[in-house]
Parts: structure tokens; C-alpha cells; sequence
């Protein structure tokens, strides 16, 4: 009674009006607001404060955080303290902001990776963002695995050559998208005063050794008589030859022609996708557009598929999943959740912003949802497959006899007759 009593006290000095405690009335605590009912009995009506970053629900689970806690974490991620309800089991962390992850400056630019050591699991696809200014060189390279990459900033410069000789220089815009097959050689320049593009490579062990070659780091450690041999010059020229590969170098922007006898990359072949001048389709749902680079229209690239998406304020992503590939994700612009389905009754989900990348397993349910009231949702999707596959939850459930949906959802019929048989993939808010 006491307790009551003080709090009685605290509402009459704030000018609430309040009736006589009665006799055996509960405790009111902290931080709920208080009714009467007809017994002059108090109700108390909880509230859930995940947003002001402590773990407690609107039926008064959790308690407060009183240990050592990063607030700005807290708030940026209301699901992670338990604010979803539906989530169950234990899913394992999907989720990896480039912000975490360690900036390599360079002379002309700077990188910062997610490989598989960041997010353990994102198997398929490993990333990194990448920053050149104008002139600035990633230096003469190849991979044991194949390379994706978006421009967002700028401009770029890129160079290539295949087995076969045949070779590609093209000048890339934002939106545009390059591909470099397992292997091929090739080097990137910036255009503009700055530059800056995603990328992407189907592995998610990308820091592995084996995986990148360096033409400098190369001949550094090949010794000079073979290399004399080998290009029939004299072995001194070789001396200067950086030790160390410099990764990102300064230079001027090339302004050489080079043609090979041997032919172009260009149509099937080419390494480069101009999506900047393809404008983005309105979605089916209303909700915003969905652009699909896969090797439908982008036939060298064979083992990345990619959805670029622009969700409008408070759209979603329908709920579906993806039968081919698990789902590598950035965000370029905005604040979404999404939950993730696994099965068994494990779910959990995750707040996402601009500078975060995540990982769908393979086949898991999901769906993702614009959780601004006024700005747009930019991300990227992207799949080690040849294709951008999904199954819509509703389609299917549209698609299958009316009665089974009914019996198994425990549904109307008339609910289950009138579902949409069209994929709705943006649905707007």
C-alpha cells in the first residue's frame, strides 16, 4: 500500500485526477499509465520501450538494462531487444554493417571488405565497397573466382581481356553494372573527382589465399632473367617494380586506344551491363520498381544474378523465398526490418540501414518492409546463381485448391478464393 500510496502522491502533483486508493488494489508501476474502472480499482496500461532502447514488451516482459550497453546500437535495432513477437528459436546473426568493417586507405583511394570471417553465414557471396578518385588505378588483377560490380558514385574506367585475347575498355556511369569471369585479367580507373562502386564476388572466403593475383606482386617475385626471357626485353627494366603491390595507385586518367587484333568483348560476351540506360520497371503491387540483371539479359554473367530495388515509404517486399540461392543483400538508402523464416519455428528479425549488407539461407521465408514514413528503400540483391528466382507465398497459396489453403490456414474459403494469382513483389504502404 505503500508503494500505491507514493505513486497516488506523484499523480496528484502532476494534476492527474485520481479516485481513493481502494483495498487491495494492485501496485501501479513505473512508467504505466493509469485508468479506473468501475470498482475505482486501478488498470494499469503498459507500455513497451524499444524505443528508447530497453528490452521491455507491452505485457511488461524484460527489464530494463542496467549493465554496459551501446545505446545508438540499441536503438538502431528494436528487434534485437525483443520487439518482434513472432520471433522464436535461435537463428543465427544475418546481419553485417560496412561500418564494422576495417578501412584500408590507399594512396587514391580506400576498401572496406564483408567476407565470410564478418558474416560466417554468407557462404556464396563475399563484398566490399571501394572508393577511387580521379585517376586513381585498382592495379592490373585477376581472381579464382568471378567479380561483380555496381557503380553508385561517379564514374568509372574499366579494362579486360579473356582467354582468347579478345578484350573490352568501356566507360561505365551509375547504375552500370560490370561482370568479370573467373579469371579474366583486368584493372578499374576512376573518372570523375570521386568514385565509388559495390562489389561482389561468388565466394563468400574471398580473403583466402589463392584468390586474388597481382600482376607487380607477380613480377616482383619472378626472377628477372625469366622475366627478360619471357618479354624479350632487357632485365633491368624491371627495377623499379613496386615490392609490394600498391592494391589502389594514383595516375592519370588513360586517354590511350587500344584495339585487339583478336576481336571485342561486346554482345554475349561483353562485360558490361548499361543499366543506367534501362530504366527500371514499376514493380508488380504498386509499392516501388525492380530491375533484374541476370544472364538473361547479361549472358556473361553466369554465376551472379542481381535485383537492384527501390521500395516506396512504408512498402513491402512480398513474402517469398528463392528455390536456386541463398539472398546476399546491401542497403544503399534508407531504414527497413525484415524477418527471416528458417523452419522449425525459428525466426528472427532484423533492422536494416544504409551501409548494411545481410544473408538469406538458402530457401528461407522473408520478406522485407520500408519502415520509413517518408524516404525510399535502395537495395541490392544478389544470388551465386544464373538467375533472380523466387516463389511468392501468396501466388502459391493463390495457385493451390481453394478448400486445402482453407482447411490448412483455418481460414474463409472466400478468403482463400480471392487471393491474388499474380506476384505482388512491392506492395505499397
Amino acid at each position: 500500500m505503500k508503494l500505491l500510496e507514493s505513486v497516488l502522491v506523484a499523480l496528484l502533483a502532476s494534476g492527474v485526477s485520481v479516485a481513493s486508493p481502494v483495498a487491495g488494489s494492485p501496485p501501479v508501476e513505473e512508467g504505466a499509465s493509469v485508468k479506473r474502472n468501475k470498482h475505482l480499482r486501478p488498470v494499469v496500461e503498459k507500455r513497451q520501450e524499444f524505443a528508447t532502447g530497453q528490452p521491455i514488451d507491452a505485457t511488461g516482459k524484460g527489464a530494463p538494462l542496467l549493465g554496459g550497453t551501446n545505446k545508438q546500437l540499441d536503438l538502431q535495432n528494436p528487434d534485437n531487444l525483443g520487439a518482434e513477437s513472432t520471433d522464436n528459436g535461435l537463428v543465427t546473426n544475418l546481419k553485417w554493417s560496412f561500418s564494422d568493417s576495417k578501412t584500408r586507405l590507399l594512396p587514391g583511394g580506400w576498401v572496406r571488405e564483408q567476407v565470410v570471417t564478418d558474416l560466417p553465414a554468407s557462404k556464396d557471396i563475399a563484398a566490399a565497397q571501394q572508393h577511387l578518385k580521379k585517376g586513381a588505378l585498382r592495379e592490373l588483377h585477376w581472381h579464382r573466382v568471378a567479380e561483380w560490380g555496381y557503380v553508385y558514385a561517379g564514374s568509372v574506367l574499366i579494362s579486360a581481356v579473356d582467354e582468347d585475347g579478345k578484350n573490352q575498355v568501356d566507360k561505365l556511369e551509375v547504375g552500370d553494372i560490370w561482370y568479370f569471369p573467373k579469371g579474366s585479367a583486368h584493372t578499374i580507373q576512376g573518372l570523375d573527382d570521386e568514385n565509388e562502386y559495390l562489389l561482389a564476388f561468388d565466394d563468400g572466403n574471398f580473403d583466402a589465399t589463392g584468390t586474388t593475383f597481382m600482376v607487380d606482386d607477380w613480377i616482383a617475385h619472378t626472377p628477372k632473367e625469366v622475366l627478360a626471357k619471357n618479354f624479350g626485353i632487357d632485365a633491368s627494366v624491371f627495377d623499379t617494380v613496386p615490392a609490394a603491390d600498391p592494391y589502389i595507385l594514383k595516375s592519370d586518367v588513360s586517354d590511350s586506344n587500344i584495339t585487339s587484333p583478336y576481336g571485342k568483348l561486346q554482345g554475349n560476351s561483353s562485360y558490361v551491363y548499361h543499366l543506367s540506360q534501362h530504366p527500371a520497371p514499376p514493380a508488380p503491387g504498386g509499392g516501388g520498381t525492380l530491375a533484374k540483371v541476370d544472364s538473361r539479359n547479361f549472358p556473361i554473367s553466369t554465376t551472379i544474378a542481381a535485383a537492384i530495388v527501390t521500395l516506396k515509404p512504408k512498402g513491402l517486399r512480398e513474402l517469398h523465398w528463392h528455390p536456386n540461392a541463398e539472398e546476399w543483400l546491401y542497403f544503399h538508402k534508407g531504414e527497413a526490418r525484415a524477418t527471416v523464416f528458417l523452419g522449425g519455428a525459428n525466426a528472427r528479425t532484423f533492422d536494416f540501414r544504409a551501409g548494411d549488407t545481410g544473408v538469406f539461407p538458402d530457401n528461407s521465408g522473408h520478406y522485407i518492409e520500408n519502415t520509413s514514413d517518408t524516404e525510399d528503400l535502395v537495395w541490392i540483391e544478389l544470388y551465386k546463381s544464373d538467375r533472380v528466382a523466387d516463389i511468392s507465398l501468396t501466388q502459391w497459396l493463390a495457385l493451390t485448391p481453394a478448400d486445402i489453403v482453407a482447411n490448412t490456414l483455418k481460414i474463409p474459403l472466400s478468403v482463400a478464393q480471392n487471393l491474388k494469382t499474380e506476384k505482388q513483389l512491392l506492395i505499397a504502404g
